[in-house]
């Protein structure tokens, strides 16, 4: 069954329990949650859900990509897809799609992300996209692995860093808090 509204819904006020003082910058999201959206759809422009990972080795280093189509540094992630059954798993596919790890040697740290992050994407005429807001479900996982295969289509380039060079304050506090 693919991801639903309700599934969203329950894991942000989850999340929203555990980290109260970040409602603020989630009510864009919560607000869409009691509208008929389908924030599931990435031609959803008031703004959809994504699924993030967050990947790091016994060392405590993150593991980060290179993203083709923003030439940037990012963490694994991406949209969601009809066959992802939840929020936690599409964070795990699209983590396996982009670095070649299988699913088999990463262990996720828990059932909630550890990070929800909201943040604007620039319009792509190329696309026929205009600007939008993505709200990215950030699971955290470990492994002993290294990157097997990088998806060249969106990736050029893998690297481990250390957890505190994250530049999001609030996911760096909390991976670092979570990996201790």
């Amino acid at each position: 069954m693919p991801v639903t509204a309700a599934h969203i819904r329950t894991t942000l006020n989850d999340y929203l329990d555990a980290h109260p003082d970040e409602m603020p910058l989630l009510a864009p999201l919560a607000e869409l949650l009691h509208t008929e959206a389908d924030l599931t759809s990435r031609e959803e422009f008031r703004g959809h859900v994504t699924a993030g990972a967050i990947l790091a080795d016994p060392d405590g280093r993150v593991l980060h990509i290179r993203h083709r189509a923003l030439n940037r540094w990012l963490l694994p992630g991406g949209h969601l897809e009809a066959e992802d059954t939840g929020l936690l798993t599409a964070a795990q596919r699209e983590l396996t799609e982009e670095t070649g790890i299988p699913a088999s040697v990463v262990t996720p740290a828990g059932h909630l992300p550890i990070h929800i992050d909201a943040h604007p994407i620039p319009a792509s005429p190329a696309r026929e996209e205009p600007e939008h807001h993505h709200f990215d479900f950030r699971f955290l996982f470990r492994t002993s692995a290294d990157v097997v295969e990088l998806q060249t289509e969106e990736v050029t380039a893998a690297a481990w860093r250390a957890a505190d060079t994250l530049t999001d304050v609030t996911l760096r506090d909390q991976v670092l808090r979570a990996l201790r």
